[in-house]
C-alpha cells in the first residue's frame, strides 16, 4: 500500500527573480546572480511538468498553486491562463484548487483583475502603508516611488471584488508609526486581511556597503548573491524591540474593535499558538513543508534559502515527491528545532515561537550561546503582551463561542 506524502506547500517562480520595481530591501533581486544569461521566464514544459508533479504528489483537499517573484505577473496573462487549464485537466477528483499570487500590484488592470475573480485567485498585494511611507524603499527602477501605481491595481482589484490580502513590510520607514499603517489599511483602503513582515537583511562586514545601498538600485557584478550568512543587518532592517512595539501597538487597537472584521495573520497565528496549533511554518517546531520553484524548475529547501547549498533537485530529473522526502529535505527541516539555543527551550513562550524562522537566528543569546533569532526580544514582547487575551480568546473558542466576544470584555483594555 502507498504511503501517502505529507502535505506541503510549494511557492513557483514563474519570472524568477526579474521585477519591474528595485525595491531597496529586496534581496530576491541578487537571485539573478543564479542563472546569469538567463530569460528568466518559465517555459511552458515547465509549467505542465510542474502542475502535473503538483497534483500527483498532493493529497486530497485543496492543493495551493501559489506564484510569486521576483513579479509574476511579467510571466504575461496567457501563462497564467494555461495554468488554470493545466491544473484542471490534471487534478485528482478530490481536489479542490486555489490560486494564489504575490505582487507588487502595478501590473494590474481591468484584464487581469477580471481574470483573477473568475478563478477566485487570493492576490497578495505588496504595500507598505501611505504613500509617504510606502515610498521609502519601493520605488521603480528609475527611482520613482511605486505607491500610484499599486493604488491603481488596487481599485481594479476592489472593482472585480478580487480576495486581496495586504502584505506590509516593516522596516525603519514604518516601524515608528503602526497606527498610520494600520488605519491607512483598514479605513483608507477597507482591508481585511493584513500581513506584517519584518525585513532583516543580513550582512556581513564584507557584505553591508553593497548591502546598505540597497538591492533595487545594484546592477550585475555590482549586485552580490544574497546568501543567509553574517551577523550585521542593513540599516533598513527593522529592530526588534520596535517591531514588538509595533505589533503591540496595532494589536491593542485590534483588540478594542476588529476582532472578526480584520484579520492580521501575525494574531491569526498566534492564537493558534495558543489552542495547541501551528498554522504557520515560522512558529512550527520543525518546518521543510514550504519550498520554492524557481522558473527553470530547481527546487530549493525553502524561499529564504534559495542559494546554491539548498537546491534540493530540479523537477525535470528528480520528482516533486522525490524533494519533499528527500532525507536531505528532512534535515533541513528537523534543524530547526534541534539548534534551537537553550535559551529557547527554557523560554516561556517557547509553544508560539519556537525561536521563528531559522534564517534570522544569527545573534546571541544573553549567556552567548549561538543561534537566538534577531527579533527574539521583539516576539518576546509580543507574546508576553497578548498572553492573557490569548488565553481568554482560546477559552471561548473551546467553548463553542467566537472570539470576537472578546471586544468589550475587560480584557480588551489593554
Amino acid at each position: 500500500m502507498q504511503t501517502e506524502l505529507p502535505r506541503f506547500h510549494l511557492l513557483a517562480k514563474p519570472a524568477g527573480a526579474a521585477c519591474n520595481l528595485g525595491c531597496h530591501y529586496c534581496f530576491f533581486l541578487s537571485k539573478e546572480n543564479l542563472y546569469q544569461g538567463d530569460s528568466f521566464l518559465m517555459n511552458g514544459l515547465t509549467l505542465e511538468t510542474y502542475i502535473k508533479q503538483l497534483m500527483a504528489s498532493s493529497p486530497d483537499g485543496q492543493v495551493d498553486i501559489a506564484w510569486q517573484g521576483g513579479e509574476p505577473m511579467l510571466r504575461g496573462l496567457d501563462f497564467f491562463k494555461k495554468s488554470v487549464e493545466l491544473a484542471h485537466q490534471h487534478k485528482k477528483p478530490n481536489q479542490q484548487i486555489l490560486h494564489t499570487i504575490q505582487t507588487n500590484g502595478t501590473l494590474i488592470d481591468d484584464e487581469w483583475a477580471a481574470f483573477f475573480k473568475e478563478h477566485h485567485y487570493l492576490v497578495g498585494l505588496s504595500i507598505d502603508g501611505p504613500r509617504s511611507i510606502h515610498n521609502v524603499y519601493r520605488e521603480n527602477k528609475q527611482g520613482v516611488g511605486s505607491f500610484d501605481d499599486v493604488l491603481r491595481g488596487w481599485n481594479y482589484l476592489r472593482k472585480h471584488e478580487v480576495d486581496v490580502n495586504i502584505l506590509c513590510t516593516v522596516n525603519t520607514a514604518n516601524q515608528e508609526y503602526p497606527l498610520d499603517v494600520y488605519h491607512f489599511f483598514r479605513d483608507e483602503l477597507g482591508a481585511q486581511y493584513i500581513q506584517f513582515i519584518p525585513v532583516v537583511e543580513r550582512a556581513t562586514e564584507v557584505t553591508l556597503t553593497f548591502a546598505d545601498q540597497g538591492w533595487g538600485g545594484l546592477k550585475g557584478k555590482d549586485r552580490p548573491l544574497y546568501k543567509q550568512e553574517g551577523h550585521l543587518v542593513t540599516k533598513r532592517s527593522v529592530n526588534s524591540e520596535k517591531f514588538g512595539q509595533f505589533l503591540n501597538c496595532i494589536f491593542d487597537e485590534w483588540i478594542r474593535c476588529d476582532v472578526g472584521k480584520v484579520f492580521v495573520t501575525t494574531f491569526d497565528v498566534a492564537l493558534g499558538s495558543w489552542l495547541g496549533q501551528h498554522n504557520s511554518c515560522i512558529v512550527s517546531p520543525t518546518c521543510g513543508q514550504s519550498m520554492v520553484l524557481e522558473h527553470n524548475g530547481d527546487v530549493y529547501a525553502c524561499d529564504h534559502f534559495v542559494e546554491p547549498d539548498y537546491l534540493i533537485g530540479n523537477i525535470k530529473n528528480t520528482t516533486l515527491a522525490q524533494c519533499v522526502t528527500s532525507e536531505k529535505q528532512r534535515r533541513f527541516g528537523q534543524s530547526k528545532y534541534d539548534t534551537l539555543p537553550l535559551y529557547c527551550k527554557e523560554c516561556p513562550v517557547l509553544f508560539a515561537c519556537y525561536g521563528e524562522c531559522p534564517r534570522n537566528r544569527f545573534i546571541k543569546t544573553p549567556d552567548g550561546e549561538a543561534g537566538l533569532n534577531y527579533l527574539c526580544a521583539g516576539y518576546r514582547s509580543f507574546f508576553m503582551h497578548i498572553d492573557p487575551v490569548m488565553k481568554a480568546m482560546a477559552a471561548l473558542l473551546k467553548q463553542g463561542r467566537y472570539a470576537d466576544e472578546i471586544m468589550g470584555s475587560p480584557h480588551s483594555v489593554q
